[in-house]
């Protein structure tokens, strides 16, 4: 077995998207090669409704996935195709664009003004661009949650992992995504099987992810003795760890113990052309996204 170095770490970014909602983005847009098959991943969390309830009103989306997962609060839904759904804490959406398909996503609070959630998006082969939309949502019951020996709690919401498979299925880049806690103090190996690109994205507490020697923390200023030096922390909240080649990481779990989302899948390696939600492998193909949207023929039935 051999651990994966990490490549780098860096912070979630601030950012405003939908109508209006304050988010956080861990990546995506432009290179996002280091990530294939996975296209964006936003983190949106907060305690003031000013923040997120304008929502993400009517959009289109071709030629990729959204994964939509919920921790707190909810999420209201409807599309084109007369879907129509609330997401809760917990709860999994995960859904297949394909050819074309109008969407409209809208958070809510929890009882205490809470809301947090992620959105991932994967990327679709070039043989399955168009393929007929899809839904798989999943309830938060319907996620099997395993708990080693040692504490670590892992929800399996895509993919095998510690003999449970997730509910979701029939994904073409074979993506593994894992809901992972580790107790105050723990030292643990996940397996990642080598024809993976994986990543790492703390959302609680804190962790030094190993390489195959000494630990990697986030680089950041600090002042010692009145000199300015750059010190290493423990990866904590809203720090994305990028993954090198192996077939296991390690984390060490700080203090308050430490969550994060683990998600890897086979690399498509295929070109992409991006616009906004619409994401195909050349700009021919975006510009007949743009005259089916234009003409009214970008749904498919």
């Amino acid at each position: 077995m051999s651990i994966r170095p990490v490549k780098r770490v860096s912070q979630s970014i601030p950012t405003m998207e939908g109508a209006g909602v304050r988010l956080r983005r861990a990546f995506g847009f432009g290179d996002t090669s280091d990530f294939d098959p996975f296209l964006m991943m936003d983190d949106f969390r907060g305690d003031r409704p000013e923040d997120y309830q304008a929502g993400f009103p009517w959009h289109p989306h071709r030629g990729i996935e959204t994964i939509t997962y919920v921790l707190a609060g909810s999420v209201d839904h409807g599309d084109s195709l007369g879907n129509r759904g609330t997401l809760g804490s917990g709860d999994v959406q995960w859904m297949t664009a394909g050819s074309g398909i109008l969407h409209q996503e809208m958070p809510a609070g929890d009882a205490k003004g809470r809301m947090h959630g992620f959105q991932l998006w994967a990327n679709l082969p070039a043989h399955l661009k168009m393929t007929r939309p899809r839904y798989q949502d999943v309830p938060a019951s319907a996620i099997p949650e395993v708990i080693d020996d040692d504490g670590t709690r892992v929800r399996v919401i895509c993919g095998d992992f510690w003999g449970k498979a997730g509910p979701v299925d029939g994904v073409a880049a074979e993506p593994r995504y894992l809901d992972v806690t580790v107790p105050a103090g723990k030292k643990k190996r996940l397996k990642v099987e080598d024809f993976r690109q994986a990543f790492a994205y703390i959302f609680e507490g804190s962790g030094d992810f190993a390489s195959a020697s000494e630990p990697f923390g986030a680089l950041r200023e600090a002042q010692v003795d009145g000199e300015e030096v750059l010190v290493r922390d423990k990866v904590g909240n809203r720090s994305l760890v990028v993954f090198g080649a192996g077939d296991e990481i390690s984390v060490q779990a700080g203090d308050e113990g430490v969550r994060f989302l683990l998600v890897s899948g086979r690399p498509l390696r295929e070109p992409i052309a991006w616009h906004g939600p619409i994401v195909m492998n050349t700009q021919a193909e975006i510009r007949q996204a743009m005259n089916d949207l234009r003409s009214g023929e970008f749904i498919k039935r």
